[in-house]
């Protein structure tokens, strides 16, 4: 086949035939007449130099040739059409699965509220929250692993040109522990008390230094962090049912109900703020579903 003159409007029929297995139907979902399939299915075939359909009982299969052609001319036309179909996306008709790569505490935040929009707008939408380390969601949203992923960045790493964001909102950090623990009677906790304290944080992805020990490292200082989980939740665990304290992400606009048991106190020094976004692959900026699904996010978390 010869690029230069090809009509790559005869794509369009290949892929209704392979569709619908009908000339009709195919005729019909083109808004062509049958004769004008036929003959496109005519040109197709001096085209590709194969029969591409033969008959078969009251419609047509694909030969192997067609079969083999199928797969990487549906991937094109796919990209094509999402390409130029940005403002047709039906949310109320979408099917479509998204996935997010967040924390549990991200998700634990934007699950609920995602869920609940799209119950009302996009009731046959799938959502799915995959695992985010901090470290890696850029080369998990390069690779199309994941859709989006919603986290603070780490800016240590240099930002790659691919990736665009939008902030969401900017959490506190707080001091957390057992409401019966001995630093929770005060007000605050002075800072002496605060870094002989026995503290667990979350490392996301292991053996890594918690954002607020950079800080106080920052600031000549170094608490007594004698455990480390991989998880958010438990953290609030560890907390519930030991001495131990923590020093945790807090968004107050946002929190599920989660300090049963527990006391919420400011620590004694505070951190910069750090600011959750919104991250995806500039490959999706024309596709009308990643367009919907941003804004959606955007309306929910945005600044708020």
């Amino acid at each position: 086949m010869n690029y230069r003159n090809a009509d790559l409007n005869l794509l369009k029929v290949f892929e209704a035939l392979m569709t619908e297995g009908n000339v009709t139907r195919a005729a019909s979902k083109l808004s062509l007449t049958q004769p004008a399939v036929s003959n496109a299915l005519r040109r197709l075939r001096d085209t590709f130099d194969d029969p591409l359909f033969v008959r078969s009982g009251a419609g047509v299969n694909p030969t192997r040739r067609a079969i083999d052609l199928w797969e990487p001319l549906s991937q094109s036309l796919h990209a094509i059409r999402a390409t130029m179909d940005v403002e047709q996306f039906d949310a109320l008709r979408s099917t479509a699965s998204v996935s997010i790569a967040m924390s549990d505490y991200v998700s634990s935040i934007v699950v609920p509220r995602l869920a609940q929009r799209l119950g009302k707008v996009a009731p046959s939408m799938q959502v799915h929250a995959i695992p985010n380390t901090l470290v890696d969601f850029g080369p998990v949203l390069a690779d199309n692993k994941a859709d989006f992923a919603i986290s603070v960045y780490n800016e240590e790493v240099r930002r790659p040109a691919f990736l665009k964001s939008r902030a969401l909102w900017s959490p506190d950090f707080v001091c957390i522990m057992r409401a019966g623990h001995p630093l929770a009677r005060a007000e605050r906790i002075p800072l002496k008390k605060f870094l002989a304290a026995r503290h667990v944080d979350v490392s996301l992805v292991g053996k890594t230094t918690p954002t607020y020990d950079l800080f106080l490292r920052s600031r000549g200082l170094q608490r007594n962090l004698v455990a480390t989980v991989n998880h958010y939740g438990a953290a609030y665990e560890v907390v519930r049912r030991s001495d131990l304290i923590a020093v945790l992400p807090w968004s107050e606009k946002f929190e599920p109900p989660r300090l049963t048991g527990l006391r919420k106190m400011p620590v004694p020094l505070e951190a910069p703020p750090r600011i959750i976004e919104l991250f995806w692959h500039q490959r999706h900026e024309t596709s009308g579903l990643h367009r919907w699904l941003k804004n959606t996010l955007l309306e929910l978390f945005e600044q708020a």
